[in-house]
């Protein structure tokens, strides 16, 4: 029986995810990254139980769960006063497991190392010069070459040019008045145990210090800003101004930071859904198809999501009758295109009610967020009831314990 392959067009956590559970499968796969390599640029990843089971349907999902710290804490607010707990051991009964946040390169490492050498070519720009159909395969221009495909898995992010290729006229993701910013402290910052896991909302912005499994530290903060805004004296400095006086552990963690490390990025969002995430013999999946705030901080997950579906699809569809994956991506838009439309709009409500500046509306949010801690902990939770609790079509999978069927292993 020929050997089905597959395209992918980059090399971030979604590409590599959906490479290495195509491989897991038995398709021939090439990743396409434009970069020179790999390293990626980034801080922080926080994977759910969704994400991790998902991981575990080509054998990844114990690796990440090995990354976890415990990450109880809770929402403060700018002075350090608590506004709502959480509890990582609530999230794991509710869920089937803990939220894992690890340093991107972490992850980006064990998923290229799920595929064989010479799977991921980088310093390569794929063009995606033909979506196939029922009678040609795709094709993906490279310098020098033309690769044909029985699949092309779009997965080059927010300013996707594949989606460009495939849907011309429809809106690109929209600026959502949100700026991040991400950085890693060495672990030598402060004494360990110091920094606890929390997010902290103000007015118009939030922080987020979140401790990593080797000592360092992660911290994020998103507040309101124009889009492609120039940040006098750096985007250290302009932390510093916006945060530097909020509580323990932010100013040091902001004295620590090294100003070449910090990364900015506007967030942008699919306000927009598109009409499909596919077309010919090409899927999107990730940022590609249905960027979102990092809020929930399902953006990763859910790209883990579609991979793990969109190749347990087009396997089963090689696998049967006219053994042709193509017929698999209706049903690949039919399952993922609802669920990441809503979570990519829950995700945005999260964010502006993170991100509220007037003081009413502030002062309304906060009383109601202490009642409700009050008087039903870990109400916070529900807010990922119907988004962690997924599970993914390929069993087995790894069960809360790690134990694994032989099928698995």
């Amino acid at each position: 029986m020929r050997k089905l392959r597959a395209v992918v067009i980059g090399g971030g956590t979604g590409g590599l995810a959906a490479a290495a559970a195509l491989h897991h499968r038995g398709w021939d796969v090439t990743v396409l990254e434009r970069a020179a390599s790999l390293e990626p640029v980034g801080a922080g990843i926080a994977l759910a139980a969704n994400a991790q089971r998902a991981l575990d349907a080509f054998g990844a999902g114990d690796a990440v769960r090995a990354l976890a710290v415990p990450l109880d804490g809770g929402l403060r607010r700018p002075g350090g006063r608590r506004l709502s707990r959480t509890d990582n051991a609530a999230a794991a009964r509710r869920f089937g497991g803990p939220v894992v946040v690890a340093h991107r390169a972490d992850v980006i490492a064990l998923l290229a190392s799920c595929l064989p050498k010479g799977a991921v070519r980088t310093g390569v720009r794929g063009e995606l010069t033909d979506p196939g159909g029922p009678d040609r395969p795709a094709r993906v221009t490279t310098p020098g070459k033309v690769l044909e495909a029985d699949l092309v898995v779009g997965a080059d992010g927010i300013h996707s040019a594949v989606r460009a290729t495939l849907f011309p006229g429809h809106p690109a993701p929209r600026y959502t008045g949100f700026t991040t910013w991400r950085f890693v402290v060495p672990a030598t910052a402060l004494p360990r145990g110091a920094a606890t896991a929390h997010e902290t909302w103000g007015p118009g912005r939030l922080w987020g210090t979140v401790p990593l499994r080797d000592g360092r530290v992660y911290a994020y903060a998103q507040a309101t800003a124009p889009a492609r805004a120039q940040a006098p004296g750096g985007e250290l400095a302009q932390l510093r101004r916006l945060f530097g006086d909020w509580h323990h552990p932010v100013p040091r963690l902001l004295a620590a930071a090294d100003p070449a490390a910090v990364l900015r990025n506007d967030v942008h969002s699919a306000a927009d859904p598109l009409p499909a995430y596919h077309h010919g013999r090409v899927a999107l999946l990730g940022d590609a198809a249905h960027s979102m705030t990092p809020n929930l901080g399902q953006g990763a997950c859910q790209a883990v999501e579609d991979a793990v579906v969109l190749a347990h699809l087009v396997t089963e569809a090689a696998a049967g009758p006219g053994g042709d994956p193509l017929s698999a991506l209706p049903r690949y838009t039919a399952e993922r295109l609802p669920r990441t439309t809503a979570i990519v709009r829950r995700s945005a409500r999260v964010g502006r009610l993170a991100c509220l500046s007037s003081r009413p509306g502030r002062a309304l949010r906060d009383a109601a967020l202490a009642a409700a801690d009050r008087l039903a902990p870990h109400l916070a939770l529900r807010g990922l009831d119907g988004v962690a609790d997924w599970h993914p079509p390929v069993h087995p999978y790894a069960a809360q314990t790690g134990t694994r069927t032989k099928e698995a292993q």
